[in-house]
Parts: structure tokens; sequence; C-alpha cells
């Protein structure tokens, strides 16, 4: 097969790589250090591969690279850092929603893709949402109940940033 030359946007930094036509974007992502991105089960039952793409949560495993060709893409580790974690990211922890990790990148992607399309998501939502992630620990309380405060939390920031009390 011959390589195909992809652009892909991760995280903020442009890529420029050749691949294989039938390269998963879960492989090129890895193979650029993106290891944040799980490989779990690679056919698509598990989340734990779970990116945005272009600002909709998809399974890494079940796209070809060169079909995320010119794609915006965030990672768990493009929500935000140590110093300045996205609200996500420190509800997960704060509520023990992370136990042992493993799913905690890809269930931050669905529930990322869900609060920028419904801020105010009822446990249903969240439930739906989350439906395509699976964690083996069972923590899916505590991710709902932090999903719950981190809604409430960017509601905040939001009124803020505007002006609004």
């Amino acid at each position: 097969m011959q390589p195909r030359l992809v652009t892909l946007h991760v995280n903020g930094r442009e890529h420029h790589i050749a691949l294989a036509p039938n390269v998963t974007l879960l492989h090129a992502l890895r193979d650029l250090g993106y290891t944040d991105v799980k490989n779990g089960c690679e056919k698509g039952d598990c989340g734990a591969c779970a990116v945005l793409l272009d600002g909709r949560a998809v399974n890494s495993c079940l796209v070809l690279a060169w079909q995320a060709d010119g794609s915006n893409i965030v990672t768990n580790a493009g929500l935000g850092s140590m110093d300045h974690p996205h609200p996500l990211q420190e509800v997960f922890a704060d509520h023990g929603a992370i136990q042992c990790g493993y799913c905690t990148p890809g269930m931050l992607m669905a529930l990322k893709a869900l609060l920028d399309k419904n801020p105010r998501p009822a446990e249903s939502d969240i439930r739906d949402a989350i439906d395509g992630n699976f964690c083996r620990c069972g923590s899916y309380s505590n991710i709902i109940n932090a999903t719950l405060d981190a809604s409430k939390e960017l509601l905040g920031k939001n009124r803020s940033n505007h002006g609004d009390k």
C-alpha cells in the first residue's frame, strides 16, 4: 500500500506524516507520542481511545488516520495541564472518578463533547454520553456526579466571563 501524506492537528500542534491507508487514528496518535489515547479493544467497544475530532467524540480505533486529515483533534492532554486542568479533569480527581485511570481519557472526551453541546445535562444525558465507554472499576456514579459538578462550575465560569452574576 502506498503511503499517504496526512496532516493531523492535535492539541494545537500540526503533524505532517506519511501513513499507509489502513493505519487507524489510534495508532497514528500513539506513534506521534499521544499515549493518553489508550489502546483498549481496537474494535470500538470500550471507548478508551476516544478523542474529539472536530468537536465530536469518536473512537480513534474506528477512524482511519487519513479520514482525520486536516481535522482538529483534541486528546485528554489537550484539555488541560497539571498546572491548569480543565474543570472536568479537576472534578474527576475530586470525586474519585479516576480509579485505575485507564478509561478516564476516553470518558473525559465523551463528557467534554456532551458539555460543549449541552451545558446543563441531566443524569440520563450523561449516561447516554458515556454509553460507549467501559469502566472496569465501576466508577459510573462518581463519573456522573463529577460531570454534574463540572457542569455547574463551567456554567459559573461562563457567567463570570460575560459579566453576569
